[in-house]
This record gives structure tokens, C-alpha cells and sequence, in this order.
């Protein structure tokens, strides 16, 4: 494989060196961008961009040709492993994801299996192979999946939910049932993100989106248990260097310590959570990874100046950190706010390394 140039965003996720922390920033091929959009037309639909390899790696890039971002993530989305299970995935305009086939009782738990990475979901591999050989080095390529309890709650409900009734109904009602699907699901996950492991991905996140909305005791037993168990399974070294695996709770910072102990090299923090408490609570056992609010985009440069300043100094002068929002970038961003972000983080953080 080519020589990486900037390596920055890996060494991070190890607790490493750098010269600036690394940023990035989740969903950064979307819709803010004016290049991604016209892509999108081109393509017709949401699905057809994600199932066109060599289109989902022109949008994988462009924000790379605006910005200084010190890695990019593959553009998929976290429903094609449900999909892949013969569930019937759409997306309505304005209404967000649908499921045909939802997963509602034990004959249809016992109905989906574990996809193919390589057979129904080989769009993505052949995505993540001509992204890496496009990238040819420039800087690392991110991987990910939904969390195991995330894709569960979209196959139950049948789509995006406010009360999450149907699911925690199961959790609730029928917890062995629950855990047979969190098995193949968990199964699907390792599978599939080993997968792009092979196909080139050099580090890897779980987005647990909706952990966040479990008790203390069930986020336990039903989101991090089976993230844990992924992590475990994971192939861990690849083209000589160490893969690092980031976990990602929206809303999970009171259990950043359980997390901490997963197994993981970094944990993703939303903006509800002070960065510098949390590291004081992990301590030096995993890299973090945030945690500014999206919708300080919405501000002006100067703004977005002081918050990665105060983000920046809440974290300190340790290794570890690596600057993200707290949450994707929002569609109606302006382009100029993140290029504002992104040179902040970097020209600010410059002497918190030196001082290292």
C-alpha cells in the first residue's frame, strides 16, 4: 500500500505525537456542499449515490478538495446492513428511512441472517478499494457501522422514531428475543466492518446514535455489551500499522468510564459533555474525540474561533485528542464556517503540541 502522508488523525487515536490535533468532522460529504447535492442529482436518489462505488467516492473526496481535514470517512450510510438482510430499505423525501419488512416477532428475527460483506454488500468494499486508491495516501480512510442496538432500533420501529416504543417494548417485554437479534446484528457488524478493514479502511467507528436513550443498566446490557463484543472481534492490524476503533454514543457521556474500558482506542463525545472533565475521567486509557455543537456553525468565523480555543484548552496539552463536532454538520451550514473551523483547530492547537 502507498505511504501515508499525513498521519496525523491515526497517532491521535493512539495517544501518539502530532504537530496539530487532527480534525475532521461527521458527515462531512453531505449536503451543506454545493458539489455534493449536484452529485447527488446526478445520481437520482440517496441509495443510488451509497450503491455507486465510483460516485461514493466523489463525494467521499470533495470535502477534502475545500477543507484541510485530516481524514476522510467513507460515504455510506448506517442502514445498508439492514438493508442487506432483505428488509426493504427507502428514503422519503422529508420523512427519512423506511423499512418494508420490519423485525418484529421471532419468525422475523429468525428470517434475516448475516449479510455478505463481499456478496450484498460489496458496493461498499468496492467504495472503501477505489476511495483508498484515490486518496493515494494523502490521509487515512475512516470505515464505520451503526452500533448493533442503533440498527436494531430502525429494523423494530420500521423507520426513525421519537418514543422508540416498539423497540423498548421488545427490550422490555421480550429480552431474549432482543438479544437474538442484537447476536446477528452484532455477528453483521464485526463481519462487515472487518470487511472494510480489508478493503482498506484505516480506522473504524461504531455510531451508537441512539444508546443515548437506554437507562443507565440497559445501555449495559443492550448497546455497549455488543459493541464491546465487536470490538473484540475486530481485526486490529492492517498494512503494518494499528487500526484504531472509535465508539460514538450520542448522549452517552455519563458512561464514558464503562466505555473506556470496551477495548476501544477512542470515544466520541457529544456536546453535552465538558472535554476536559471527560478526560479526567478517562484518564489516559482511550483518545477522545469532539465535541463542539454543530450548531455553533451557524455563527460567524470569530465565534467558532473562541469555541475551538475553549475546546481546544478544556482538553489541554496531552495526546489524544481529536477535534470533531459533537454531531454531523447540519445541510444549511455555510461552507466558509467549516473551512473557519478547520483552520482554527489547527493553527490554535499548534502550540499545545510543542508544548508536549
Amino acid at each position: 500500500m502507498q505511504p501515508l502522508h499525513n498521519d496525523r488523525f491515526l497517532r491521535a487515536l493512539l495517544r501518539q505525537p502530532v504537530d496539530a490535533t487532527p480534525v475532521w468532522i461527521m458527515r462531512q460529504a453531505g449536503r451543506y456542499l454545493p458539489e455534493y447535492r449536484a452529485t447527488r442529482e446526478k445520481a437520482g436518489s440517496f441509495m443510488n449515490l451509497c450503491q455507486n462505488p465510483e460516485l461514493a467516492c466523489e463525494v467521499t473526496l470533495q470535502p477534502l478538495e475545500r477543507f484541510g481535514l485530516d481524514a476522510a470517512i467513507l460515504f455510506s450510510d448506517i442502514l445498508t446492513i439492514p438493508d442487506a438482510m432483505g428488509l426493504g430499505l427507502s428514503f422519503a423525501e422529508g420523512e427519512g428511512p423506511r423499512f418494508a419488512h420490519p423485525v418484529r416477532s421471532a419468525a422475523d428475527v429468525g428470517r434475516i441472517g448475516v449479510p455478505d460483506p463481499e456478496g450484498e454488500l460489496k458496493y461498499v468494499m468496492d467504495a472503501v478499494r477505489i476511495i483508498r486508491r484515490e486518496l493515494d495516501g494523502r490521509v487515512p480512510l475512516i470505515g464505520f457501522s451503526g452500533s448493533p442496538w442503533t440498527l436494531a432500533t430502525y429494523m423494530v420501529e420500521g423507520g426513525g422514531s421519537k418514543e422508540f416504543g416498539r423497540v423498548k417494548g421488545m427490550m422490555y417485554s421480550e429480552p431474549a428475543l432482543m438479544h437474538q437479534l442484537l447476536d446477528k446484528v452484532a455477528d453483521s457488524v464485526t463481519s462487515y466492518l472487518n470487511a472494510q478493514i480489508a478493503a482498506g479502511a484505516q480506522a473504524v467507528q461504531i455510531f451508537d446514535t441512539w444508546g443515548g436513550m437506554l437507562t443507565p443498566r440497559d445501555f449495559r446490557e443492550f448497546s455497549l455489551r455488543y459493541m464491546e463484543r465487536i470490538v473484540d472481534g475486530l481485526t486490529r492490524e492492517a498494512d503494518g500499522r494499528r487500526v484504531p476503533v472509535i465508539l460514538f454514543t450520542k448522549g452517552g457521556g455519563g458512561w464514558l468510564e464503562a466505555m473506556a474500558a470496551s477495548g476501544a482506542d477512542a470515544l466520541g463525545l457529544d456536546w453535552t459533555v465538558n472535554i476536559g472533565d471527560a478526560r479526567r475521567g478517562v484518564g489516559d486509557r482511550v483518545a477522545l474525540q469532539g465535541n463542539m455543537d454543530p450548531c455553533l456553525l451557524y455563527s460567524t468565523p470569530e465565534r467558532i474561533r473562541q469555541e475551538v480555543a475553549s475546546i481546544l484548552a478544556d482538553f489541554g496539552s496531552a495526546p489524544g485528542h481529536v477535534f470533531n463536532l459533537g454531531h454531523g454538520v447540519h445541510p444549511r451550514i455555510d461552507p466558509q464556517n467549516v473551512a473557519a473551523l478547520v483552520d482554527a483547530v489547527h493553527e490554535l492547537s499548534a502550540p499545545y503540541h510543542r508544548a508536549t
